[in-house]
């Protein structure tokens, strides 16, 4: 099949033109996205808010799963799919099908990165590996996300959020210390897993321009999740102990934690012996309590929380959050209110930091998604766009990318290649 102009002019790796001030970082970068659900569609979000050219590959049956988990809305888009799909362009492509599989491999040869989470050997068996568009494509930078990566025993198996959460240790810490363990109210493993391979992604791709080699990169969910551990995990290695619950307070740092006022739930983190004797003095109105011997250190604090939550969690209770929360600012002491996500959402620190944003859906109407977080003062991101209809740009991509006459369109469209 024949390319376009534009496409033979993209040159994978020869480098990219010089950007104007304020254009996104990644404007000009092509990515394949073959990933469904949510931590490689995730990663592949972020790369689209940062300027790449991201064409989101679906089955023509159906699509991508999220399509039909969580809350239909207007149009019948559903929430789960809306979150995570901005800034992309939908192919709806059968590449169980030998010229489905052709389509993906001339979108692949004109790509910088390439992003899936299929199954151990599930996209090898079509002849789109690594290995093989790798031949196609030397500089080509192939992510692969899974549950638990693509060697060890467990590569094989299908990897959910919510077992990883399990199995990680995650829930083991998370949750009240008597009570049963708990998964977090987020997917987190996948969520932090697609921000890891964005940024292994831009770590090729910075190599990539200094020796023109393609990458591959095994991104699992349950490593990233041993990952996130941190301070939790050295002290599981570091004492040979597994560590414990602490609902709301912290296993190392005393005091923090969620505490009842007069009218309802705060939250406030003392990070320091100096922030503490402050938090005594200052917010507490107790100057004393810092210069208890119980008290004097974390180690103290840490060996005697028992008896210093007793104290404050009395104090608390004399005033309403509202009357707390002004000494804690004057005393530069972390805390807040206990938002629902609506209320955070709505905030005026959410409105100020424009963390949400409005879209025009071509079904759903003008429609409310959080906003991407980061924040670039010589560039800028891309202007948020709708998450696409399934095959929404199946004839642009294939016209446009691969030099598809309409007729050939229509062609594999009869033959359900495409839809």
């Amino acid at each position: 099949m024949s390319e376009t102009t534009d496409a033979t002019m993209h040159s994978t790796g020869s480098g990219l033109p010089p950007l104007m001030k304020h254009e996104p970082p990644l404007k000009g970068v092509r990515v394949l996205d073959l990933s469904r659900v949510l931590a490689a569609p995730f990663c592949a979000m972020m790369l689209a808010d940062l300027g790449a050219e991201v064409i989101k590959v679906e089955h023509p049956k159906g699509g991508d799963q999220t399509r039909h988990w969580g809350t239909a809305i207007q149009g019948g888009e559903r929430t789960y799919y809306l979150a995570i799909n901005r800034n992309k362009q939908s192919v709806a492509i059968d590449f169980s099908k030998p010229e489905g599989v052709a389509l993906v491999k001339a979108l692949a040869r004109q790509s910088d990165i390439l992003v899936e989470n299929y199954l151990l050997g599930t996209l090898e068996r079509y002849g789109l590996g690594y290995e093989a568009l790798k031949a196609e494509n030397p500089k080509l930078i192939y992510c692969s996300v899974s549950g638990y990566g693509r060697t060890g025993p467990s590569a094989a198996r299908p990897g959910y959020d919510s077992v990883i959460q399990a199995e990680s240790g995650l829930m083991s810490i998370t949750g009240e210390p008597d009570g049963e363990a708990s998964k977090a109210g987020v997917p987190i493993c996948d969520i932090t897993a697609g921000m890891y391979a964005t940024q292994a992604i831009l770590a090729a791709f910075v190599r990539r321009l200094r020796n023109g080699h393609g990458e591959a990169i095994d991104i699992a969910l349950f490593d990233c999740t041993l990952a996130n551990h941190v301070s939790v995990a050295a002290n599981a290695l570091l004492l040979n102990k597994a560590p414990g619950r602490y609902g709301n307070s912290h296993a190392d740092i005393i005091p923090q934690g969620l505490y009842h006022a007069a009218d309802g739930p705060l939250m406030f983190h003392v990070g320091s012996d100096q922030q503490f004797a402050r938090f005594c003095a200052d917010v507490l109105g107790l100057p004393g309590l810092a210069q208890d011997p119980r008290f004097l250190d974390n180690d103290g604090r840490r060996a005697n929380r028992d008896a210093l939550d007793e104290i404050m969690s009395a104090r608390f209770l004399t005033r309403s959050r509202r009357e707390w929360l002004p000494l804690f600012r004057a005393a530069g002491v972390p805390a807040g209110l206990v938002q629902n996500v609506l209320e955070a959402l709505t905030s005026d620190e959410a409105r100020a930091r424009e963390m949400v944003c409005e879209i025009d859906h071509p079904t759903a109407g003008r429609i409310n998604l959080v906003n991407s977080p980061l924040k670039l003062k010589e560039s800028s991101l891309a202007q948020p766009k709708a998450p696409p209809l399934l095959g929404e740009h199946t004839d642009r991509v294939l016209g446009e990318r691969l030099g598809l006459e309409s007729s050939a369109i229509e062609r594999l469209r009869a033959a359900h290649i495409v839809y």
